[in-house]
């Protein structure tokens, strides 16, 4: 198993939260949705691209916002 050195860990996530975070509002999950739009402009569909995973992770976290936040349209 790896060892996590958390202090690396910490000034990595310093550098991050000002653009990877839990959207609360509006305004945040807007901002998410430009930041994976423009991670996809980037990584496109190969999925060995070094921020392929960040993708998805911002993906999930704006996928979980809508399903708690937007009410789903009545077809």
């Amino acid at each position: 198993m790896q060892t996590i050195d958390i202090h690396h860990t910490q000034q990595a996530w310093l550098g991050l939260t000002d653009t990877l975070f839990v959207p609360h509002t509006e305004a945040e999950y807007q901002q998410l949705v430009k930041f994976l739009d423009s991670l996809i402009d980037e990584v496109g569909e190969d999925e060995s691209h070094p921020l392929a995973s960040l993708m998805e992770v911002v993906g999930v976290l704006i996928e979980q916002y809508e399903m708690d936040n937007v009410a789903e349209l009545e077809g």
